[in-house]
């Protein structure tokens, strides 16, 4: 037996079978209590999501200095139409003190601040963000909205600002974990039971897969706790997503070749390791895949999407021990019953071999050429949807798919007061200079005031409240503008933050992240493409069509949420995410269907290797893609829409991948191209060498005549 296929039987042998199983239970046991507390360890302050050496990150570092804790400002707007009475304004002054005595507001509260057309108020309530983000700032938000609307005259009250809106993202995400995870596993249960029809066989690959994510999120705890792994409410969210759909993926095709091999093997561990021979070299290519793409997330500026990349990366690494370890154990432990009513018989036939698929492969080889070529102009034509693409960042507004409180309340308060009203810029500079920013920042078009500054130090702060509101262009030109300004102030050594900067700051970022990861994914994913298949031209070809197919997607899907969704515009790192997925996750589809087609090619040519890899790979890479498409759109269950927008582009790009891409125009690109599919390889020399000895087979000798000549 050879080194490969002794280490694929250690899974699944008379005993090791059982030590495998021994050796999870014993990890699950230990690490199961800690993956619970991977949500505690969650870092949602504004320093995990921003770009580390932003000015606008510095500056909330320096602020610390100014004051003892990182507060975010709720603002309570009130608003009577008919204008604001001495009732009114006594009644907000009541409140005022109350407010202050609500667990973890820190500071004065100030107001409340009649507007100048006398139809609201405004009372700004500082909050302690605390260790846990906006997830402490909820509670303190919830208790001031109780207040503020129990003021029994007739008021209209909202609480806004940056906390307000801090706490309602709190509020959508509160769960999370839990909803994903229910969601999630639903539709696993759901696609596992219509692809097996069968009422058990479902049971062992979400048992594996639950078991990953249980082993993942501990180790990911324990990272969090005490190597310093940034992890927040996003990279937890995906995680389940992703442990769980591509685990899903992995066990579907090695529980396909299992059961391709049952018919071949009486003995059924026999079976699973020659199905852990022949489809271990695929699963491990294409979860290696997964992982060195959001490995290449670590060079991103952005502290959110920098963090992302280990998170994710850890949780395949584990979906693939898993999958290549305790699925095979369980398989074998429980017999071939478990594939009940259909049972894999020793003997009989592969009923994948003259299946739909078999048939497709046949259609697409009377025609290969006019096949891809019309199927690449149709994908091609989808991608007139990118002008609708507006990647430019997502105001407060457009951040929920509903209209929560934070957002009617800033409605309101532009209405009656200066955009910038609530989030002001925050200005800090040396204290011998800071008489010179302020006056330089309030002779900045945009400024509509600036507060005295205070000195602590020998570095001063003050505030700049701006005529536009905060998550505008304007704004954002604004802050250009006044940088330019501050900067030119000798000496000074000014900065300027605040929310607005920190909106202007991610953007750039994410645009240089888009730029600098997504060739090195391409560069990353070709290398490993080029490196299994051992060729040149197939990993260009495959790599060609997944960009055509993410291009596609981003097309139909930008289409969707500018004319159906009505949804603002995408989150700057939007292209990126979905970038980042659908190349990973869609080179795992081709790595399925081309592996087995290699391996059929050295056995029976190249066209025929495509059909016959084809017909027994496309049944489960399609179950494989619904399961993976169904778990990302989980996502959009979500309120907010940088998740719902991720996950339909995922699940859209996803579902062309499996059911046009992979099936239709990879097949007959490699039918076409023939042999050249794998030049400089071997197999592309073999196949020529085998077609010149048919020609040379089927001519008469030297000397004779051919039949029926003279």
């Amino acid at each position: 037996m050879s080194p490969t296929r002794k280490l694929a039987s250690l899974p699944c042998g008379r005993r090791s079978k059982w030590v495998v199983l021994a050796l999870w239970l014993v990890l699950l046991l230990a690490l199961g209590p800690l993956a619970g507390k991977l949500t505690g360890a969650e870092d949602n302050q504004a320093s995990s999501w921003l770009p580390g050496n932003a000015e606008s990150t510095q500056v909330l570092n320096e602020q610390r200095a100014f004051q003892p804790v990182d507060t975010a400002q709720a603002v309570v707007v009130y608003q009577r139409t008919s204008g604001i009475t001495p009732a009114d304004r006594a009644e907000a002054a009541r409140e005022a003190v109350t407010f202050a005595s609500v667990p973890r507001v820190a500071g004065p509260v100030v107001g409340p601040v009649v507007s100048a057309d006398g139809q609201a108020m405004q009372t700004v309530v500082p909050i302690d963000v605390g260790s846990n983000g906006w997830n402490d700032l909820k509670p303190a938000v919830e208790s001031i909205r109780g207040t503020a609307t129990a003021n029994g005259l007739g008021l209209t009250t909202h609480v806004t600002g940056p906390g307000g809106v801090a706490a309602d993202q709190a509020k959508a995400f509160a769960g999370i974990d839990g909803s994903l995870l229910a969601a999630t596993v639903s539709v696993v249960i759901v696609l596992l039971l219509l692809t097996y029809r069968s009422p058990v066989l479902w049971l062992l690959p979400l048992l594996s897969a639950a078991g990953a994510l249980t082993v993942a999120e501990a180790f990911i705890y324990l990272l969090a706790e005490h190597a310093g792994l940034t992890v927040n409410a996003q990279s937890a969210g995906i995680l389940i997503v992703l442990v769980l759909g591509a685990g899903t993926d992995y066990a579907l095709l090695l529980t396909a070749r299992y059961r391709e091999e049952l018919r071949r093997h009486e003995d059924r561990h026999e079976a699973m390791a020659f199905a852990l021979h022949r489809a271990g070299p695929a699963v491990l290519a294409s979860s290696a895949t997964v992982v060195a793409s959001m490995l290449c997330l670590l060079v991103a500026e952005m502290n959110s999407t920098r963090g992302l990349g280990p998170v994710l990366a850890i949780g395949v690494v584990v979906a693939l021990l898993a999958m290549l370890t305790l699925l095979p154990a369980l398989l074998v432990i429980v017999g071939r019953w478990v594939f009940w009513p259909v049972r894999p018989a020793y003997g009989t036939p592969e009923p994948t071999r003259s299946g739909r698929w078999a048939h497709v492969g046949a259609w697409i080889a009377r025609r290969p050429r006019k096949v891809w070529v019309g199927t690449a102009l149709a994908l091609a034509a989808c991608c007139a949807g990118l002008v609708s693409l507006n990647a430019g960042g997502i105001s407060t507004a457009g951040s929920f798919t509903g209209k929560p409180d934070s957002v009617v309340g800033q409605q309101v308060l532009e209405q009656h007061f200066p955009g910038g009203t609530g989030s002001p810029l925050t200005v800090v500079s040396s204290a011998a200079g800071a008489p010179a920013v302020q006056a330089a920042t309030q002779s900045t078009a945009g400024v509509a005031a600036a507060s005295p500054p205070v000195v602590r130090d020998g570095r001063a702060l003050f505030h700049a409240t701006l005529t536009d509101p905060p998550d505008s262009s304007a704004a954002k030109a604004t802050v250009d503008r006044l940088r330019t300004a501050v900067h030119a102030v000798p000496g000074a050594e000014a900065k300027v933050g605040g929310d607005t900067a920190v909106i202007l700051d991610a953007g750039r970022a994410a645009a240089n992240d888009n730029r600098a990861i997504i060739p090195l994914v391409l560069g990353v994913v070709l290398l490993i493409l080029a490196v299994l298949l051992r060729a040149v031209t197939a990993p260009l070809v495959l790599i060609a069509t997944v960009l055509l197919s993410y291009a596609a997607a981003l097309g139909i899907s930008a289409f969707f949420f500018a004319h159906v969704f009505h949804f603002q515009g995408q989150d700057q790192a939007f292209p990126l995410f979905v970038f980042v997925f659908l190349v990973a996750l869609g080179i795992d589809y081709n790595i399925f269907l081309m592996t087995r087609v290699r391996e059929e090619s050295a056995q029976h040519g190249t066209r025929q290797g495509a059909l016959t890899g084809l017909s027994a790979t496309g049944g489960v890479i399609t179950s494989a893609g619904l399961i993976l498409a169904s778990t990302f759109a989980v996502l959009g269950t979500l309120p907010l829409v940088a998740f719902a927008e991720i996950g339909f582009a995922v699940a859209l790009g996803v579902l062309l991948d499996t059911l046009v891409v992979r099936s239709v125009l990879v097949t007959a690109l490699t039918m076409d191209l023939d042999r050249h599919m794998w030049w400089p390889g071997r197999l592309s020399r073999a196949d020529a060498e085998a077609d010149a000895d048919a020609r040379t087979a089927a001519s008469p000798a030297a000397g004779e005549r051919p039949p029926g000549s003279g």
